[in-house]
């Protein structure tokens, strides 16, 4: 039963990943630079708010899938954590988007 788990973790934190990697590199594009896209917050705030909520709110088993699924996303966009960036455009070019790696 551990061992379903573990799976069902790693499987969560997997998904945060990829729907951040995806966000991060399609759905910017996808939206452009329209004015109202610059009061929202940086998708890392996203991942770090649902592993606090993961942690704190749920007590069950449910909690550790969204602390881990919050995880994946906050990893997808490390790279803005650690700048701390908190909102606006990446300034990233289309012809140079790669999906799996830590951006």
């Amino acid at each position: 039963m551990i061992t379903l788990g573990i799976i069902y973790f790693l499987l969560a934190g997997f998904l945060g990943y990829v729907i951040g990697r995806w966000g991060d590199n399609y759905l910017n594009f996808w939206i452009g630079n329209r004015s109202w896209y610059y009061y929202f917050p940086d998708h890392w705030i996203y991942g770090l708010i649902l592993m606090i909520v993961g942690l704190f709110v749920f007590t069950t088993s449910l909690g550790w899938l969204v602390f881990s699924f919050g995880l994946g996303h906050f990893i997808s966009d490390l790279k803005d954590f650690w700048n701390l960036k908190f909102y606006g455009s990446d300034g990233k070019d289309k012809s140079k988007v790669r999906f799996w790696h830590i951006d």
